[in-house]
């Protein structure tokens, strides 16, 4: 249990110990409700075809890393890990996951979907391969580690949409195929969960819509 220790005369930050840490309370600023929910439900999926091929600012990407950093997890393992792919790294990308898509189909190769792999990463300005790296304590069931890497996503992308910067999260193709694993160098217990697309909106943004309102996904126990 945390022990008060000492307050600032005048201040609303109280110092905090227990028998290993000592850390600060702080205030939470007065965030606006109302552009918190316009940001969540403006969060919208558009695809590499709708980019317009400008090239995002390093320091952009960087910002939307950071964000998806503050993700909550359980056993604080931290589990996720990105690759960026940009410039001639979308070339090496677009030619693994084509390849790796080749060798594995076998009779089922389709040459549409062959060409989608291989040219869907060059559509964008950069591409984050979203991995899950398995934590050491296992005591933490693998699927909280992906519950995890989910939300470090969530966060990376309503950042982007806060800069209005498109994205797009990719599952298909053969990203969770072990080939694919090995090809991005992660162990034998990680995974990859997808790939996220970024770029600049070429058409404007995709109106926000929902199949049913959000009152019929849930239900009351209240008694």
């Amino acid at each position: 249990m945390a022990k008060i220790v000492g307050r600032k005369k005048g201040s609303d930050k109280v110092s905090v110990t227990n028998a290993e840490i000592q850390k600060e309370e702080v205030k939470l600023p007065d965030f606006n409700i109302d552009q918190v929910n316009a940001l969540i439900e403006n969060r919208r999926s558009i695809f590499p075809k709708d980019y317009s091929g400008e090239i995002i600012p390093k320091a952009k990407i960087e910002t939307l890393l950071k964000n998806a950093h503050w993700a909550p997890n359980h056993g604080k393992t931290e589990p996720w890990f990105f690759k960026v792919f940009a410039g001639d790294g979308l070339k090496k990308l677009a030619e693994a996951q084509s390849r790796i898509y080749k060798e594995l189909s076998g009779d089922a190769f389709e040459e549409k979907k062959f060409n989608k792999l291989a040219n869907r990463p060059l559509q964008a300005s950069h591409v984050i391969a979203i991995c899950m790296k398995r934590g050491s304590n296992p005591k933490i069931p693998e699927l909280e580690e992906i519950e995890a890497v989910a939300a470090a996503v969530q966060n990376l992308w309503l950042s982007a949409t806060s800069m209005g910067l498109a994205g797009y999260w990719s599952s298909g193709g053969v990203t969770y195929k072990d080939e694919m694993r090995d090809w991005l160098g992660l162990g034998a217990e990680d995974k990859c969960l997808g790939f996220f697309y970024l770029g600049m909106p070429a058409n404007g943004w995709v109106k926000p819509h929902r199949q049913s309102g959000w009152e019929t996904k849930v239900e009351w126990v209240e008694g």
